[in-house]
């Protein structure tokens, strides 16, 4: 057994003990507006609901460790005191770590991970289409934990509408826990599936992914590929050569046989379930 003392540490390495240990945590997948009414989409693991009545949510977007900067969903809870939870489930979650990426102030994460939005009824900010849960929220108090980088800012959010997907409930009309079919988070790269167990989802890319709003009209509109095919081809920062994908093809002679879209989102498709996003872009190249 290590013991430590927590000011032993650097705030990196304590960091990552604490997402390690502490797990799976849910996601509360937030939708803000700043003080000029522009959209941001975040997700954030340090959440949970703590009360019922009032109906209390409360999340904490922590400042970063590596600057002790804010981001912008704890600056927008602050201009606009609202706030729209969505419960992320399996069927979105590539596109949703694709918002997670730091894209500049005023930039539309709902735009760049392909994802839905939906007008809220109470709240100005907007739901996430694909949840299968949005919480309207009203924020009621924001308690900062610290000023140094890493500390937390717990955002309480008073539930005043619940959105829940029809195809989630069961006969009774309550929560089905296999057909929401939630995702959680873990250290690292790793996420928890609720009825599969644990899974891989690389880190955004530091440098900014295309988004999926800079792929071509035809992958968009795919009737082979998913939302989550969609969020991991959104995550690159540029798109293969033409060369590249012919290079690409001269090793793999069974592609050349492929000749309609469909194919070859399909092909792509199986590239994507073994995570080889460069490979899929290569086999949809073909056609671009």
């Amino acid at each position: 057994m290590i013991s430590i003392h927590p000011e032993e540490l650097t705030t990196s390495k304590l960091h990552g003990y604490l997402l390690g240990a502490v797990g799976p945590r849910p996601i509360a997948f937030a939708s803000t507006i700043d003080g000029k009414g522009r959209p941001n989409l975040s997700p954030f693991s340090f959440f949970n609901v703590f009360s019922a009545n009032p109906p209390i949510l409360i999340f904490s977007p922590a400042r970063r460790v590596r600057d002790n900067t804010t981001k912008h969903t704890l600056e927008n809870v602050l201009a606009v005191a609202e706030v729209v939870i969505n419960v992320v489930n399996y069927d979105m979650v590539q596109q949703m770590s694709l918002a997670s990426t730091e894209y500049g102030e005023g930039e539309n994460e709902f735009v760049k991970s392909g994802l839905t939005m939906v007008a809220s009824d109470i709240v100005r900010p907007f739901r996430v289409g694909e949840s299968p849960v949005q919480f309207e929220c009203k924020v009621t108090k924001v308690e900062p934990l610290g000023k140094e980088g890493g500390a937390g800012n717990l955002i309480f959010s008073e539930v005043v509408k619940i959105h829940l997907n029809k195809s989630i409930l069961d006969s009774e009309g309550g929560i089905d826990q296999s057909k929401i079919d939630q995702v959680a988070r873990m250290g690292g790269n790793w996420y928890s599936r609720a009825r599969d167990g644990m899974f891989e989802v690389p880190k955004p890319l530091s440098t900014k992914g295309i988004g999926v709003d800079s792929l071509p009209e035809s992958i968009i509109t795919s009737s082979v590929l998913s939302g989550n095919d969609l969020g991991m081809l959104g995550n690159v920062e540029a798109l293969p050569t033409k060369e590249e994908a012919l290079s690409f093809i001269d090793l793999h002679p069974e592609i050349k046989n492929l000749g309609t879209l469909q194919e070859l989102h399909t092909k792509a498709k199986e590239f994507l379930m073994n995570n080889e996003v460069s490979s899929a872009w290569k086999v949809l190249m073909i056609k671009q």
